[in-house]
């Protein structure tokens, strides 16, 4: 769809870097992907409830909870999972802009896809975080009993069954829900934030 060519962008009179100053830290996207199940929704709900214990600004954003809302009109096809990625993509930008660290946690399977949101961001600005899990522990784990589903039949196009899923090439984490606690997980994740600059944690 083409825009309008009579809209035009309208510039706040805040910009981010007075944002991140009143919040006191930097803001990014945490682009979590993975299988259903993996773990993704676990580990961002548990970063954000540290990262709110440690009086930073952070929202979380979930697949499924997009889903009722701002994206209930899309489905499962191709094209609308490519829409479904993009939309969400320019929320989490808008959100940066807003001076939040957003976590978002979608299956996200494509690598082009993935791509297409990245390129919304400056480089330092997304962060992308392969949950990495196999699927027979996502189909042993079953949290919402949607594998049972996919296998007879009940839902089409399901990632790992029968649709694919692309392993992210470069991702900047991995986090190995089969090996790895999520309290480990949201350490390292809190550490690899603070390494970045983006915490500005006291030591």
């Amino acid at each position: 769809m083409q825009s309008a060519s009579h809209i035009t962008w309208q510039s706040s009179t805040l910009n981010r870097q007075e944002r991140s100053r009143r919040n006191g830290h930097n803001s990014c996207t945490l682009w979590f992907t993975g299988l259903s199940g993996s773990g993704k929704s676990t580990l961002a709900f548990a970063l954000e409830q540290e990262l709110y214990a440690l009086g930073k600004a952070v929202y979380v954003l979930d697949g499924d909870n997009i889903r009722h809302g701002l994206n209930r009109d899309l489905g499962f096809t191709p094209e609308d999972r490519k829409e479904n990625i993009r939309r969400i993509g320019e929320v989490s930008k808008l959100l940066v802009d807003a001076g939040l660290i957003v976590l978002s946690a979608f299956i996200s399977p494509h690598e082009e896809d993935r791509e297409m949101v990245r390129q919304l961001f400056a480089p330092e600005d997304f962060i992308e975080i392969y949950v990495k899990c196999s699927l027979e522990e996502c189909e042993r784990r079953d949290p919402k009993g949607l594998y049972k589903k996919a296998r007879s039949g009940e839902i089409p196009n399901f990632t790992g069954i029968s649709a694919g899923y692309d392993i992210p090439r470069s991702p900047s984490i991995v986090m190995d829900t089969e090996e790895l606690s999520v309290e480990d997980s949201v350490q390292l994740l809190i550490d690899y934030l603070d390494q970045k600059g983006i915490l500005n944690l006291k030591s």
